[in-house]
């Protein structure tokens, strides 16, 4: 990757409703800002992967089809930001979700004197967003997606982060984008967006 982008140490968090074009908008400000884009899901899968000490234990719980534990997820996110790539700045995508990951990440950057410099909250119409899913899924032929399921998830999405939103929002460093249109579209949104919070990615 090219470092022509790089902004010193911008440290963002990236949430959205399942369906929103979350994992598509990380890849756009990662590279923008010449950061990684961490997303807890793929640390979990890589550490497995590669048979590490983390990822057995991890194995472990999912293969017994039990939750991972806020305790372990902290151990990996924390392990994972003192990396050098992710030393000057990050995109996190899936942590923190709870309050208690919320005091935890805060504890992890205050230890090298950082803090998080702005959450990106993607926003969607639900049955805009139901009915984008519900097209996917018949492209896809998965005919376990009904629009029960797929509204259940975004229940559940929106009692699990309005809580850690609520947290960021009172500090002042939550960046909400209308998250339907063109992806373009809404890249340009999200950019404008953080640079209008003062984190502008330097040429």
């Amino acid at each position: 990757m090219t470092t022509e982008h790089v902004s010193d140490g911008v440290r963002l968090l990236i949430v959205g409703p399942p369906g929103a074009g979350k994992g598509t908008q990380a890849g756009v400000i990662a590279k923008t800002y010449g950061i990684p884009a961490i997303s807890t899901g793929d640390i979990f899968r890589q550490n497995i992967a590669e048979g590490t000490e983390l990822g057995k234990k991890v194995d472990a719980i999912v293969s017994s089809g039990g939750y991972v534990p806020d305790t372990l997820t902290n151990e990996i996110v924390a392990d994972r930001l003192q990396q050098d790539d992710a030393r000057d700045g990050f995109l996190l995508d899936g942590y923190p979700r709870t309050e208690e990951q919320v005091a935890e990440l805060d504890r992890i950057l205050a230890a090298s004197g950082n803090t998080l410099d702005a959450v990106v909250q993607l926003t969607a119409d639900r049955d805009e967003v139901v009915k984008r899913l519900l097209l996917r899924a018949e492209q896809q032929g998965r005919s376990d997606d009904t629009e029960d399921v797929i509204r259940h998830r975004q229940d559940v999405y929106h009692e699990q982060t309005e809580p850690v939103i609520a947290a960021y929002r009172e500090r002042g460093v939550v960046v909400s984008i209308d998250g339907l249109g063109a992806i373009d579209e809404v890249s340009d949104r999200v950019l404008s967006a953080l640079a209008q919070h003062g984190l502008a990615a330097s040429a």
